[in-house]
Parts: structure tokens; sequence; C-alpha cells
């Protein structure tokens, strides 16, 4: 008896912990918890650049350009020499989860002229209709006021993402 309360109660910690890794991996709260730990990191490197003086060796290092959360402020970053790029993704969406995956995995490939800012296309709906975004997986290049350059939709990677801007 005490043979089939042990294997019962195995099982059952067994279901509650795939099941929470399982939410942390693939749903919605995973998608926080992973957009949180990328916002620490690029803090992390932010105050680590602020704090090291510049050397030979740290000036020939190319700084790669970023991905990050959308707001407001961050468009006008756009310029002549610098490009913002507005990515709409659904956390539900396949396709926007694998291009988001490529942009984190290759992180350091990001050009140094770029930033690439996620609008949540479920939340974005101002968004959507100021650039007439109707379909999740949706780029579009801005300028420094918000206009919109270029719109495109499906780039399957970064590498692709990046031979669309203008």
């Amino acid at each position: 008896m005490n043979k089939n309360i042990n294997i019962i109660i195995g099982a059952i910690v067994l279901v509650v912990i795939l099941g929470g890794a399982f939410i942390l991996l693939d749903g919605n709260s995973g998608e926080m918890v992973i957009n949180e730990e990328m916002e620490m990191k690029t803090i992390e490197e932010q105050e680590v650049t602020e704090e090291k003086p510049m050397t030979k060796e740290s000036d020939a290092i190319k700084k790669a350009g970023t991905y990050e959360a959308y707001a407001p402020e961050k468009v006008a970053l756009a310029s002549a020499s610098h490009n913002v790029v507005l990515f709409f993704r659904a956390p539900w969406c396949p396709t926007c989860r694998a291009v988001d995956a490529d942009i984190k995995a290759n992180l350091t490939k990001i050009p140094s002229s770029l930033t690439i800012l996620d609008v949540d296309y479920d939340s974005g709906t101002a968004l959507k209709q100021k650039y007439g975004v109707t379909y999740q997986h949706t780029f579009v290049q801005v300028d420094a006021q918000g206009n919109m350059i270029k719109k495109w939709q499906g780039s399957p990677t970064l590498s692709a993402l990046v031979s669309e801007i203008k």
C-alpha cells in the first residue's frame, strides 16, 4: 500500500514539475520571463560598458544593435545612420516565435546601426492602425518621427530582416 502511495505522489510531483516547465518555456508567462531576462541582460551590458573606459581592444569591438520592447521614445533613435524597425509579433504565432528565437540567438549579429522594437500584436492596436498592419509577423521600418519608410511581412530570420531594410 505504501509503495502505491509513493508512486502516486511521485507521479503527481512529476506532472507538476513538467507542467511548470511547459508554462515557463511555451506559455505567455514564459515569453515574459525571457523578455525580462533579456532586458536585465541589456541593462547589465550597458552598465558594464559605462563602467569600463574605452581601450584600443574595446574600440575594435563592434557593438551590436538591439532587440528590445517597444516604447514610443525609442522610435526617436532613427536617423540617417541608424535604422529602427518595429516587429509586430504575437506570442501565439508560430512564425513570430521562430523569428523571435532567431533574433535572440543572434543578438550579437544585429548591425550596430539597427534597433528592432518588439510590438505586441494583440495589444498594439493604435500602432497597427497607424501603419496599416493587419497580420502578425509584420515589420515596419520608421524614421525618427515615426513615419513609415517600409513595411513587409514574413522575414524568417534576422539576416532576412536586415536585408529588407532601406
